[in-house]
């Protein structure tokens, strides 16, 4: 599953949300027969589709005013979950997070890897003395 997130313009609060389970494509833009349709003079009327691709999403910008990843002009990039993308350099502000198999196997992945590498193991054998109370050595 993706979800997009509209973000407020000065809080980075959400303002509206929007959940896809199996959509191939999805589109943004200012036109009604987007997927995500966005009220804003500097939003083409088809600006952005973000399209599945085997396991990973990709964002692909087909607007005129461009699509901004971190200040920088992107035409095609790899999701990841979190990203932020500006619809033109001044737009909106979208947050996309993925879940399911997509994130859900990378973070499980990562708090075992966290759980392995914080617990340390004792290849220890125990002696004798380790397990011979003191009182019943014979010395």
């Amino acid at each position: 599953m993706i979800t997009l997130t509209l973000l407020h313009p000065t809080k980075t609060t959400p303002i509206q949300n929007w959940k896809f389970e199996t959509t191939a494509t999805i589109r943004i833009g200012r036109s009604n027969d987007n997927e995500v349709v966005l009220f804003s003079a500097v939003v083409s009327r088809h600006h952005l589709e973000i399209r599945h691709e085997k396991n990973h999403w990709e964002l692909v910008s087909v607007g005129t005013n461009g699509t901004y990843i971190e200040g920088k002009l992107v035409s095609q990039q790899q999701v990841t979950d979190g990203m932020m993308i500006r619809l033109a350099s001044s737009g909106p502000t979208i947050k996309i997070c993925l879940s399911s198999e997509e994130s859900s196997v990378k973070s499980q992945l990562a708090q075992i890897n966290k759980s392995h590498s914080s617990s340390p193991v004792q290849n220890r054998n125990p002696s004798t003395e380790d397990t011979i109370p003191s009182e019943s050595r014979v010395d």
